[in-house]
């Protein structure tokens, strides 16, 4: 049985120690060592989790039978436009449906925060399997780009979106 809670503050460290299995195992093939130790300072170190919350990033983690197994980060941009931020299953719990049930969650949260329609945007690294999950779940590619991170480095992403009414 799966489950989701949203998270807090006292939840950065577990979104921190999953970030360091599941982003490695998702990009260890797309982005070099040094890209991959810079993003997960970028977006991982326990500093940045707390001021992602802090600044309006939405975590929920996911678990099976009590184990968490996931997390998902969504952000209001503007008025009628949220941002999947991150959406994560860790390798030993892929194949349980976890991607889907944190993104019917992610779809959720949005409407139960914003009746109104709105859309859902993510960014995907463009060579990421991702993509074709992303279009399976209705999303449509809506625009790429080479995003200038610091240091030097790229993400080389298409920009999905999914209209919610």
């Amino acid at each position: 049985m799966l489950t989701i809670r949203k998270a807090t503050i006292e939840d950065c460290e577990l979104i921190h120690k999953m970030a360091h299995v599941v982003f490695p195992a998702t990009y260890k093939e797309l982005l070099s060592q040094g890209q991959m130790d810079f993003m997960m300072d970028w977006m991982y170190s326990l500093p940045n989790l707390r001021k992602q919350m802090e600044e309006g990033h939405v975590y929920f983690i996911g678990y099976k039978e009590g184990e968490p197994f996931g997390y998902i980060s969504v952000q209001q941009e503007e008025e009628d436009l949220f941002h999947l931020q991150k959406i994560y299953v860790l390798p030993e719990f892929q194949g349980i449906k976890g991607g889907d049930f944190l993104f019917n969650h992610a779809v959720e949260y949005i409407k139960s925060v914003h009746p109104a329609p709105c859309r859902m945007i993510l960014n995907v690294n463009r060579y990421n399997k991702a993509v074709t999950y992303y279009l399976k779940k209705g999303m449509k590619k809506v625009g790429e780009g080479d995003f200038h991170i610091g240091h030097g480095y790229y993400m080389t992403d298409y920009i999905m979106g999914l209209d919610i009414c």
